[in-house]
């Protein structure tokens, strides 16, 4: 009996020890850490493979570290892609602050054990939890600029409240949309302008004006131009171009429109234009 019990002990540790063996880590000890019950698993979206998606799952094992798992469906069998946290949302970008195991292509898959930063803080499962960042998984070494898969983490993670809209049309017909507000964790807001009918190449100042598109008002918000070829903007907010603080709770109470322009050079001309906040009809 003792040595059947023996045995079994011998066939789970050469489990274990097969399978962290073909897991690529960061900073591993001999004695790994046992996981804990505290996971949080974030998405990672599609960017510029819309087949290639997944989840960065975070993990707290009994030392205090954090284990993270990317999963992503898509990717190419031979491929083999960088990933990182970065700080800031991913609509603002920011550089590199803790690099990741890269994505093996064939399975989709990379394992890191993260302690620290790259520069050497450290750094804790509930810490990362309220991390002001978000991640990457580029293309390839040799093609960082190119990103497949993208995820704000942390304080930057969206609620699943949110807030739509409508842009109406204005000077040039067939142009209309919505501008959608969406609440992060730390109460700022990621604010999506999407529009119909812009044309390709354009470029479109877009601004958050004070009082009702019936009386206008002066610029207390700038957007991030739309894209006339993809009709969309992405922004995020947390402060009112003064630096005055203005998260999601505010816009919804706020005294003011959006507008979206022709053009930088002729502001003037207003293409879509809706009130939010207060002044919603």
């Amino acid at each position: 009996m003792l040595n059947q019990l023996t045995n079994l002990k011998l066939i789970a540790l050469l489990l274990v020890c097969s399978t962290f063996a073909f897991t690529s880590c960061k900073d591993v000890d001999d004695d790994f850490p046992t996981p804990f019950k505290d996971v949080k698993v974030y998405e990672l979206k599609s960017v510029a493979d819309p087949n290639i998606e997944g989840t960065a799952t975070f993990a707290k094992l009994n030392d205090g570290a954090t284990s993270i798992t990317i999963q992503l469906t898509g990717t190419p069998a031979g491929g083999r892609h960088p990933a990182h946290i970065h700080g800031n949302t991913a609509v603002e970008g920011g550089g590199i602050e803790i690099s990741l195991q890269p994505v093996v292509g064939a399975t989709g898959r990379s394992i890191t054990i993260v302690r620290e930063t790259d520069a050497g803080t450290p750094i804790s499962y509930e810490e990362l939890l309220h991390y002001d960042g978000y991640i990457n998984v580029h293309l390839s070494e040799d093609n960082l600029a190119t990103i497949v898969a993208q995820g704000d983490i942390g304080q930057n993670e969206l609620t699943g409240e949110s807030k739509e809209y409508v842009l109406e049309e204005r000077a040039v017909p067939g142009i209309n949309g919505t501008v959608l507000f969406e609440e992060r964790n730390n109460g700022e807001a990621l604010a999506t302008i999407s529009l119909a009918g812009t044309p390709d190449g354009g470029e479109h100042p877009a601004h958050i004006h004070q009082n009702s598109a019936e009386e206008g008002g002066g610029i207390v918000y700038t957007f991030t131009p739309v894209n006339g070829t993809t009709g969309m903007s992405k922004s995020n907010v947390a402060a009112l171009d003064d630096g005055t603080p203005f998260g999601y709770a505010d816009v919804l109470t706020y005294n003011g429109y959006v507008n979206v322009h022709l053009s930088a050079a002729d502001l003037a001309t207003i293409v879509a234009q809706g009130n939010i906040g207060s002044n919603e009809d």
